[in-house]
């Protein structure tokens, strides 16, 4: 079984599995659904992406808007990444804190980033980045919060950072807050 540890925020989850090297290499399960559904946590994955990021990338912070809110489970699988997650949820508790953990192919850790939560990563060693979600895209439903918020205050671990423009772009935390209030 692997171990699932509760982040600063309750709901984001860092799941670490149960690894068995030797001389041939190693063997671990990179997902189980009873981890999540033994916590009354009951998602239907219904899309995996992989992309490839070069060490300074940002990428995020990225969210699908309701009905087509998603899930995510994610992970690396060559490299390191700081995730980030950050709370959008209207009426939460933890609205607009962010949660961050470095995720690295080495550890094998993952993170249940859940629906209401804009989601991002830095790329600490180039990386390969992959992630179920609970729903399909939905390109008109897409939304973010700039990277490099002050507000959020974020230490993303890289200088001088790549970012697309699509994401250099996106509207600070209170400007979404101002238009949405939040999802």
């Amino acid at each position: 079984m692997a171990e699932i540890k509760e982040t600063s925020i309750p709901d984001v989850l860092e799941i670490i599995p149960r690894v068995f090297e030797d001389s041939r290499g190693y063997f671990y399960e990179s997902f189980r659904e009873e981890w999540f559904s033994s916590r009354g946590i009951n998602l239907n994955w219904v899309q995996d992406n992989q992309s490839s990021s070069v060490k300074g990338t940002i990428r995020g912070l990225h969210f699908q808007r309701a009905p087509y809110a998603q899930d995510k489970l994610v992970r690396v699988i060559s490299g390191r990444v700081l995730d980030v997650a950050v709370d959008l949820r209207k009426g939460s508790k933890t609205f607009g804190e962010s949660v961050c953990v470095e995720l690295s192919a080495e550890k094998k850790n993952q993170l249940l980033v859940p629906a209401g939560f804009a989601h991002g990563f830095s790329v600490l060693e180039d990386a390969t980045f992959v992630y179920k979600c609970s729903k399909l895209y939905h390109k008109e439903s897409e939304g973010g919060i700039i990277w490099n918020d002050s507000d959020l205050n974020i230490d993303w671990l890289v200088n001088d950072p790549i970012v697309s423009e699509k994401d250099a772009i996106l509207p600070t935390l209170k400007e979404f807050i101002a238009r949405e209030g939040g999802l």
